[in-house]
């Protein structure tokens, strides 16, 4: 039960990072004054193949789809309103904020750390 647990945490790690990664990328391509870097694409690629291996090696919960796409979208709006904070001229980060906060909550309550697992 505690290397399931374990590994479902891995897994959304890694699907934080990859939502990490893809902003940063994007936010090369779009924000002007953001320079480009080799290192968000290094990591996306990493952070991928070891997402498969994990997938590879462990059998995949019921509701883990969902909470990867959310820890996912969490690292995305969550690399995008920092962006924006450091670059104000890219516009406004309260949509990202507010998704990330919503996001936040959602995994944390699919988790039990908020009051009981439904």
């Amino acid at each position: 039960m505690s290397n399931t647990l374990n590994s479902d945490k891995k897994s959304l790690l890694l699907a934080l990072i990859s939502g990490m990664s893809i902003s940063a990328l994007l936010s090369a391509f779009s924000v002007p004054g953001f320079s480009f870097s080799i290192f968000p694409l290094i990591c996306l690629v990493l952070s991928v193949q070891a997402m498969y291996q994990q997938y590879l090696k462990s059998p995949v919960a019921e509701d883990f789809p969902m909470l990867g796409l959310g820890s996912f979208f969490i690292g995305f709006f969550g690399h995008t309103a920092f962006i924006k904070a450091q670059y104000p001229d890219a516009g406004t980060n309260f949509f990202s904020i507010i998704v990330t906060m919503v996001l936040l909550v959602w995994v944390g309550r699919k988790l039990g750390y908020f009051g009981q697992q439904s």
